[in-house]
């Protein structure tokens, strides 16, 4: 495919998040590949005060500034493929009009589920809800889901105008999801299914360490919360308190757990990247309990590209990624048995796990190397532009 001119339009999350290294990743990849990128961002950071908040409320429905923006952008750069990862809540679906008026096909990246749940995970208060699917946003609102009325109320009628005026639907080519599990919730959720198309995330690329030799942890990386499922984490190492455990990842969300943990677990906060990967060297095996929808976890293909075998939850996408008794093992979520007669097993077979992380290793360059990502996204773009 010849190069092409891509823009990208992405509101910014008001903290560092996936999203934002999905995008550079992507756009690195796109250049060092002859394409051209653009770029087309706002951010959420320091949405404070009674005005900013108003402003954030309603350009979520529709923003003139946006679409002129967009409008202006399109002009300057005569993108071929305008590719779009958050809209909210400074873009909105108004950015569209003036692609659609240009005859400029757009890609959506949709990394959760904010198409059809408000707060996007669909988590509300630590656990799986699903009340919304259907055209019942109004669910956000009474249970109040972003512990802030405001906030919900917002949420949930910007997901209503959109669907209401299908103006996400009827204007963007393809949706990308990350997984055969999001498309098949996409499908049920309304998304018709010629329009979705599955791209994984990138497997991250490391270089300069050393994956040799076994480290002796039981690790956890990410977000210290309870959809991740620290909670069930910290209950396996108090019942196997001869094993050191770490957590890499804040903590702000669970201060209590972190005071009465038992002594073998080590927190060791947010760690920058190059911190981050040493940890993964030094652990033995990685256990990500998920109690959630995880879209696509960048931290199991982390370990995986580290040759670490990895203990997860039997939920949405993980038994996509993780082989069950290849690449790592699967335990039944929220079954604190099941996990910790597993981990016990794996930790006191170093040789299992050193098989399984070559071939964890195998299958994240193979699966989710820079080359396929790449000849799928084109495949993509080259089929949102033949649509338009």
């Amino acid at each position: 495919m010849k190069a092409v001119h891509i823009l990208f339009a992405h509101n910014e999350y008001g903290a560092p998040s996936g999203e934002e290294q999905a995008v550079d990743s992507i756009s690195r990849l796109l250049e060092s590949k002859g394409h051209t990128v653009f770029r087309l961002l706002r951010t959420s950071s320091g949405i404070e005060g009674f005005g900013q908040k108003v402003r954030a409320f309603f350009s979520g429905m529709y923003s003139l500034e946006a679409r002129q923006w967009m409008s202006h952008t399109l002009d300057e750069h005569h993108p071929n493929v305008v590719q779009v990862q958050n809209l909210y809540p400074y873009l909105s679906p108004s950015i569209f009009k003036p692609c659609r008026q240009r005859g400029v096909p757009i890609v959506m990246r949709c990394p959760n589920y904010r198409l059809f749940c408000p707060s996007a995970l669909h988590l509300s208060h630590g656990r799986i809800c699903e009340r919304c699917l259907g055209g019942k946003e109004y669910w956000c609102v009474l249970r109040n889901c972003e512990n802030d009325m405001f906030k919900s109320l917002g949420y949930a009628l910007r997901n209503a105008v959109a669907r209401i005026s299908r103006s996400i639907l009827d204007n963007v080519s393809i949706f990308i999801v990350l997984s055969q599990f999001q498309k098949q919730r996409f499908i049920q959720a309304g998304i018709p299914a010629q329009k979705l198309e599955i791209l994984p995330n990138m497997a991250p690329q490391i270089t300069g360490a050393s994956t040799e030799q076994l480290g002796e942890f039981v690790t956890f990386v990410g977000r210290a919360s309870p959809e991740k499922g620290i909670g069930d984490f910290v209950a396996a190492a108090r019942r196997l308190p001869d094993l050191p455990f770490i957590v890499a990842g804040d903590t702000d969300r669970v201060p209590e757990l972190v005071a009465s943990s038992p002594p073998n677990v080590r927190w060791l906060g947010f760690l920058k990247k190059k911190e981050l990967t040493e940890v993964y060297v030094r652990s033995r095996l990685l256990v990500f309990p998920f109690r959630w929808f995880e879209g696509f976890p960048n931290v199991i293909t982390h370990a995986m590209v580290l040759q670490r075998p990895v203990l997860a939850a039997r939920i949405g996408a993980v038994p996509e990624i993780v082989d069950d008794g290849r690449t790592g093992l699967l335990f039944e979520m929220g079954n604190i048995e099941d996990l910790v007669v597993k981990l016990r097993t794996l930790y006191d077979d170093p040789a299992r796990c050193r098989e399984m992380g070559i071939a964890g290793r195998a299958k994240a360059l193979s699966a989710y190397g820079p080359e396929v990502v790449y000849i799928r996204l084109m495949q993509i773009y080259h089929q949102a532009l033949t649509n338009a």
